[in-house]
């Protein structure tokens, strides 16, 4: 039975790898619902704060530059020939061949640069087209060979044509997705999840499927009661610390990153990159040991995957074969950040790692170290591809004691195989040196000493980070590369019976929750992006006509200082929340109802006797509270950002609204003689006239 049970889940899990291939449309088991048009206002007012309208900062999200494309290509009343220039060069710099290169060199330069010469239509400076025809009269096509146009097309897009951006539907789009990407809040039911893949200390890992995007990950699941159990909370935490550190920016493609990170009442969850191709240790138990050219390929990638964390002045600390996960096509990522630490302020000097594998300033106690760890730790890995086990690992001990004892001993030391090329012995005898100054990778130039040594020469590095060489080992498809879920095995709960969760311990856990908008927004991009757009398209232009007469939603010419939807506690008893559509003037507050006959209710700011200045928890929602001399107005949102905006908002509004009601009763008072008596409080002028 438990037999059966295991393959099923294993083939749930592949079917589900393989409608993650399909259409967007079947990937996604639930449909994502972009907000209504008009958030357009609370988003913008919030970008704006963030000092995030502006070309350069919307340009480079995946989203906003797909927009503005589709903007330049579609919606633009004249021509913008400088994206498709833009677009052109970008081609060019990815290709490889430099006989390709010069082709598309060549086309860009006729259709670009020399036409428009020829009609004295080039907008672009002489550098830039000097710099251009010097290489190319040397038939010669350097990557960066267009690189002085890229800043003056820039240049040419962030004037008019971002203006016009900002001013059409597509912004509004753009706000749309925004919106709700700030708003995210994940639970369990946002992902289906499939078969056990791992293990750990503190949870498992799973493959999960997102229920929106359809798009495979990896779900690791910690397990809270046992993080209290084990005194974990540190670690639990700064795992997710460092992870948010290598995924954010530019992308790397040999370490496991993260895009989500979300908590129930009982689990914290890591939603990562899913590597269905097992792990290195795996794969040296069923291929057996790897020769040199093959150890040099999983080197390779591993050097540009602990450079990417060196350069976040991030020491990984758990370098070993189990902690190299391959994906389907067999390049490999560092998985694992449980025992990486930031070295920028202080460096670390705790002894944590695998035995086998620490270096000599890792076990010496009190001995502050940083990135120099990693690369002692590498060239223990490297020897274990290479003889199935650890320098410092001798007949297969698995004491503990022996092996560091071993490891502080022998460095140094360690007899290499003659079968090892000489540049091989090189390397391992360059990364095992006791002596961090001699070390490898530890002399000033960090991961360059390894990539310039003798070993990796021949070795195009930026192949390598393209993923352009050919994996020596390629997992077999169709099958699930890792231990049978019961072999996995899950944890005992009767270990963690007697450990209760308080508010404390939640407590610490309220800023785990994270959203990596970059990686989100590819996720997006490459599954369900047109789709939700088309649709949106269709549901808009039905409303348009109708919401345009009732609400002119743009208010470019008014006044309105914020509007939207929002909710207003209403009805027999104020007992039901009622949909508005708010319009917040420097006067006024505008309550329009649903109903296109009814009149809109006038919320005078001169009559607002306070506006909360917290929010107030009411019928299970948080509102913002505004009091007038006769009434009570109770008004939320679902939307997190149009809450807190609109709160701010009728704030400063009702603010200013005083200031002028002030500044108008003292310019009466001096007009009419009456300034003394107007500044004299009332409860003060009766005693006064007595």
């Amino acid at each position: 039975m438990a037999d059966l049970e295991a393959v099923l889940a294993d083939v749930s899990y592949l079917m589900a790898m393989e409608k993650s291939k399909c259409t967007p449309a079947a990937r996604a088991s639930k449909k994502i619902v972009l907000p209504d048009p008009s958030v357009r206002s609370v988003t913008h007012k919030h970008l704006i704060k963030k000092n995030e309208v502006n070309f350069d900062k919307i340009f480079n999200q995946m989203l906003g530059y797909l927009l503005f494309k589709d903007f330049c290509e579609t919606v633009a009343e004249e021509p913008i020939p400088q994206l498709s220039f833009y677009e052109e060069i970008k081609a060019y710099e990815k290709l490889e061949c430099p006989e390709e290169r010069r082709k598309l060199a060549r086309e860009i330069y006729d259709n670009f640069i020399m036409k428009e010469l020829l009609a004295h239509a080039h907008e672009y400076s002489k550098d830039a087209v000097a710099h251009v025809q010097k290489y190319l009269m040397k038939n010669e096509v350097p990557v960066n060979l267009f690189e002085p146009y890229i800043e003056e097309i820039f240049n040419h897009l962030r004037g008019d044509p971002f203006k016009k951006f900002l001013e059409s539907d597509k912004y509004t789009r753009f706000c749309q997705w925004k919106n709700l990407e700030l708003n995210i809040q994940l639970t369990m039911n946002d992902f289906s999840v499939h078969r056990i893949i791992g293990r750990g200390g503190f949870g498992e890992v799973y493959g999960c499927r997102k229920a929106d995007t359809g798009k495979m990950y990896a779900m690791k699941c910690l397990d809270k009661k046992r993080i209290k159990m084990k005194q974990g909370e540190t670690l639990a935490l700064n795992e997710r610390i460092m992870l948010s550190l290598v995924s954010t920016g530019v992308d790397c493609p040999f370490i496991v990153c993260m895009t989500y990170a979300f908590h129930t009442p009982d689990k914290l969850c890591f939603i990562l990159d899913l590597m269905n191709g097992g792990d290195l240790h795996y794969h040296l138990s069923q291929h057996g040991v790897f020769n040199e050219p093959e150890m040099k390929f999983y080197a390779a990638e591993v050097i540009l995957g602990l450079e990417h964390m060196h350069r976040r002045y991030i020491v990984y600390r758990d370098l070993k074969p189990a902690n190299i996960l391959l994906d389907e096509n067999g390049h490999v990522r560092i998985s694992d950040l449980g025992l990486a630490c930031d070295f920028s302020k202080k460096k670390p000097h705790a002894s944590v790692g695998t035995h086998g594998y620490m270096a000599p300033e890792v076990l010496s106690k009190a001995t502050p170290y940083d990135s120099s760890a990693d690369w002692f730790s590498f060239g223990c890995m490297l020897y274990k591809l290479l003889k199935g086990h650890s320098p410092f690992r001798q007949h297969k001990t698995k004491d503990k004691h022996e092996i560091d004892r071993m490891t502080l001993t022998m460095v140094g030391k360690v007899e290499l195989p003659e079968t090892f090329s000489r540049e091989l012995q090189s390397l391992l005898e360059g990364l095992l040196q006791r002596d961090i100054d001699k070390r490898l990778g530890c002399r000033g130039g960090g991961a360059d000493e390894l990539k310039e040594h003798p070993f990796f020469s021949g070795i195009d590095w930026q192949q390598v980070y393209l993923q352009k060489y050919t994996p020596p080992l390629i997992p077999p498809k169709g099958e699930v590369n890792a231990a049978d879920a019961f072999d996995i095995g899950s944890f005992d709960e009767e270990d963690t019976k007697g450990i209760k969760l308080t508010d404390a311990d939640q407590d610490l856990y309220k800023n785990f929750p994270l959203v990596i908008s970059e990686r989100w927004q590819a996720e997006v991009a490459d599954t369900v992006f047109e789709t939700i757009n088309n649709e949106a398209d269709k549901l808009e232009n039905k409303r348009k006509a109708k919401q345009k007469l009732r609400f002119d939603t743009d208010e470019k010419e008014s006044d309105c200082i914020l509007h939207g939807y929002i909710k207003k506690l209403g009805g027999p008893f104020a007992s039901a929340w009622q949909t508005r559509y708010a319009k917040l003037y420097p006067n006024r507050l505008e309550l329009h109802p649903e109903s296109t006959t009814n009149k809109p209710e006038l919320v005078f700011l001169d009559q607002v006797e306070e506006v909360a200045a917290d929010y107030q928890h009411v019928k299970g929602e948080q509102c913002i509270v505004v009091r007038t001399r006769d009434a009570k107005i109770v008004l939320t949102n679902p939307d997190e950002i149009g809450l807190k905006e609109w709160a701010l908002s009728l704030r400063s509004a009702h603010k200013c609204s005083m200031e002028l009601l002030g500044n108008m009763a003292r310019k009466a008072g001096k007009i009419y003689g009456t300034e003394r008596e107007a500044a004299i409080p009332p409860t003060q002028r009766s005693t006064n006239g007595n």
